[in-house]
C-alpha cells in the first residue's frame, strides 16, 4: 500500500469580504484561465462561491463549488443550495457542462465542498455541510458523498456527524472546512472540522472510509483550515484566523495529540480562506522538496491572490506571484499530470469563480523547475 502512494504521490500532493481586475503584465503570462462559474451561466442562480478543485486518480481535474440559488447567503441563512462540479480530461483545455451533485428539497441546503482523493483505493471523497431550515435551523449535520469512476457519478449522501462530532456540540456552529484534505503516506485519510465554541479539530479515517475519527484536541487559533503531512513526516495545519491580520500554523510530530503554534507573520491575511499543499517531496526522488501555499494576500481586504513556494517545509516562505491583484477569496489548488499547478478561486466581490494554470517556471520566474 506505502509503495502506491508514492507512486501517485504527486497527484496526491500530501495535502494535499470583497472577492477589481487588473490587467498587469506578469499576471497574463499566466498559462491558462478560464471562468468555470458565474451567475449568468444559469438562470435563476444568485451565485456560486466556495471552490474546491482536485485531480483525479486518471488525471481528470474535478472543481466543485456551492450552486446558491435565492441567494448567495451562506448555509444557515439559505434555503437552497447545491453542490455542483465541472470536469476537464484535458489539463484544463476544455470543461464539461455544470452538473448537479448534492441536491436537496427546497428548505434543506447543502455548502462548502471539500475533496480528499484516496489514491489507494482510486476514490474520491465529497464532502459538505448540511442544514435542514425547515425542522432544524441552525443545526448542522457533517456529510459526504463519494465517486470510484474519477467523479463522473457520485453515491448517496453519507452522515458523519456522530463519528467525527460531540453529540453535546449538536447547536454548536461547526462545519468542516472548505477546500481540500490530505492522504497521508500511511494511507490515512485527514481533515478539518472547525467548532467556533470549541477550536478547530482534525478528523479522518484510518480505513479509507469506512469509518471516522475525530482528535479530541482543540486547535486554537483556528478557522477554516488546511492539513498536509510534511516531508518528514510531522503533520501541519495553516489556518486562517480572524482579526489577527496573518496566518496561523500549527505542527504535530505526534499525529495530532499535542500541537506547536505559530504565528506566520510573513502571511498576511484578511480572515479568509486560502490553500496549502505539497507539490514534490525528496522522498519520492525530487531534487526538492516543494510545498504551495496560496490566499487574498492582503491583512485588510480580500483582494490580492497570491501563491508562494517553501523549500523548508514551511519554515520561510517566497515573496509570493500575484495570481490576481483585484478583488479575490477563496481559494483551492490541485496539480496536474504535467505538473503544471491549478488554482481555482474567487474574484470580482465573488461574482465569478476562475481557474489560473502556470508552471513552476513562471511562478519562480525560470529559477526553479521540476528538473532542477
Amino acid at each position: 500500500m506505502k509503495n502506491s502512494i508514492l507512486f501517485f504521490s504527486l497527484l496526491l500532493l500530501l495535502s494535499f469580504g470583497s472577492c477589481k481586475q487588473s490587467n498587469k503584465t506578469n499576471e497574463k503570462k499566466v498559462i491558462n484561465r478560464t471562468t468555470l462559474f458565474d451567475a449568468s451561466m444559469q438562470e435563476g442562480i444568485s451565485c456560486y462561491r466556495i471552490p474546491s478543485i482536485v485531480t483525479a486518480p486518471n488525471g481528470d481535474l474535478v472543481a466543485a463549488i456551492d450552486e446558491r440559488v435565492p441567494s448567495c447567503g451562506d448555509l444557515k441563512y439559505s434555503k437552497d443550495i447545491n453542490i455542483v462540479l465541472r470536469r476537464s480530461s484535458d489539463n484544463g483545455m476544455t470543461w464539461t457542462s455544470i452538473e448537479r451533485v448534492v441536491d436537496f428539497p427546497y428548505g434543506q441546503s447543502a455548502s462548502d465542498p471539500s475533496m480528499i482523493v484516496d489514491q489507494v483505493t482510486g476514490e474520491i471523497f465529497l464532502f459538505y455541510n448540511y442544514m435542514d431550515l425547515e425542522n432544524e435551523k441552525d443545526v448542522y449535520y457533517l456529510h459526504y458523498v463519494k465517486s470510484n469512476d474519477n467523479g463522473h457519478t457520485w453515491s448517496k449522501s453519507v452522515d458523519i456527524t456522530d463519528q467525527i462530532a460531540k453529540p453535546e456540540w449538536k447547536n454548536d456552529f461547526k462545519f468542516i472546512t472548505s477546500g481540500r484534505g490530505t492522504q497521508t503516506r500511511e494511507g490515512i485519510l485527514l481533515h478539518t472540522m472547525v467548532n467556533l465554541n470549541n477550536g478547530l479539530h482534525v478528523f479522518g479515517s484510518k480505513d479509507h472510509g469506512q469509518s471516522w475519527f475525530m482528535i479530541d484536541k482543540a486547535i486554537k487559533p483556528g478557522n477554516e483550515s488546511k492539513i498536509i503531512e510534511l516531508s518528514d513526516g510531522k503533520w501541519m495545519i495553516n489556518c486562517r484566523a480572524n482579526k489577527k491580520e496573518m496566518r496561523y500554523s500549527h505542527v504535530s510530530s505526534d499525529q495530532g495529540l499535542s500541537w506547536t503554534t505559530k504565528a506566520e507573520t510573513s502571511l498576511s491575511d484578511p480572515g479568509c480562506n486560502g490553500c496549502i499543499i505539497n507539490y514534490t517531496s525528496k522522498k519520492d526522488k525530487y531534487k526538492k522538496n516543494r510545498l504551495l501555499f496560496c490566499n487574498a494576500n492582503d491583512s485588510k481586504k480580500r483582494m490580492n491572490l497570491t501563491i508562494r513556494i517553501s523549500y523548508d517545509n514551511g519554515q520561510t516562505w517566497s515573496n509570493g506571484k500575484v495570481i490576481y491583484s483585484g478583488s479575490s477569496a477563496y481559494s483551492s489548488m490541485t496539480i496536474l499530470n504535467n505538473g503544471n499547478i491549478a488554482i481555482f478561486y474567487e474574484k470580482d466581490n465573488c461574482s465569478k469563480n476562475e481557474v489560473a494554470i502556470f508552471s513552476l517556471d513562471w511562478l519562480t520566474n525560470g529559477k526553479d523547475s521540476l528538473n532542477l
